[in-house]
């Protein structure tokens, strides 16, 4: 028979996970009770410019050098490190297909959500949790106010508007850092890179580009907004709901790009069986 702190150990383990069970299943009930109230608000409300204009100065206007800076680095980057290899085969003219189609389909829409979320999200969750703290936000409710008409749609419309243009710009900045070290530093002739480029890239591409981030940005404010209004209490609170933004905020973007990733090829698939790869 086993003895009495082996079953007591045993109950203790079964408890523990029993409870983080029930938390999990609480979090996410919770997330989509606020996702809800979020989409509520999205049709009940109408624009007040004095919330949404400062929303969309913070996460468009000011996003944009950082997105600058981002996306060129990102093409130049990628140039460097498929140069090596294509030059071995004798097909450097190619790069011009490889790095746009890198850049546009997958690494444009991914790291500049990343950033974003970095930049913007944490800023959204520490200044919500700020007014959690300061009790502006119950104060709202109390002047007959509703806390996610007002603080959180104007958010919400403003990352799924503006982050499919930001990464437009990521995109851009990215063809042209990548065009840059292949034509000025390794010398591949301008004419066959930007040809094989227009070749290749294909308009489908580009919708897929804007496609995701609208994905991206509705999930970079629902999480960010949500641990902002369900921040502890102090100082400590503010910071944990800031990182927490941005951890979650990422997890979710490499989730939702993978089924996004799979949703749009099958459909792409089915809609044109015979279009493939044209690279070589």
């Amino acid at each position: 028979m086993p003895s009495p702190i082996t079953r007591t150990t045993a109950a203790n383990i079964v408890t523990a996970l029993g409870d983080a069970v029930f938390e999990i299943i609480d979090a996410a009930g919770d997330l989509a009770l606020f996702t809800f109230l979020t989409f509520r608000g999205l049709l009940r409300r109408k624009l007040y410019p004095g919330t949404l204009l400062p929303s969309l100065y913070s996460i468009g206007v000011r996003s944009v050098p950082v997105i600058a800076i981002t996306g060129t680095f990102i093409g130049m980057v990628l140039a460097v490190q498929t140069y090596d290899e294509f030059h071995k085969m004798g097909l450097a003219t190619q790069l011009g297909a490889v790095v746009n189609e890198t850049v546009i389909t997958e690494l444009g829409p991914v790291l500049a959500a990343t950033m974003l979320a970095g930049r913007i999200g944490s800023a959204m969750a520490a200044e919500l949790a700020t007014m959690r703290i300061n009790e502006q936000i119950d104060a709202l409710s109390c002047l007959g106010v509703n806390p996610h008409e007002y603080l959180v749609v104007p958010r919400f419309i403003a990352c799924v508007a503006l982050i499919p243009l930001l990464t437009a710009l990521a995109d851009f900045m990215g063809v042209m850092g990548g065009g840059m070290v292949c034509i000025r530093i390794y010398h591949v002739p301008a004419h066959h890179y930007w040809e094989h480029a227009r070749g290749f890239v294909r308009p489908w591409d580009m919708f897929v580009s804007l496609f995701k981030p609208v994905f991206y940005g509705a999930a970079i404010a629902i999480i960010s907004c949500y641990q902002g209004f369900r921040s502890p209490a102090g100082a400590e609170g503010v910071g944990r709901a800031s990182t927490d933004a941005f951890v979650r905020s990422f997890i979710a973007i490499l989730i939702l790009d993978l089924f996004l990733n799979m949703f749009l090829n099958s459909f792409h698939e089915a809609v044109w069986p015979s279009a493939g790869a044209r690279m070589f």
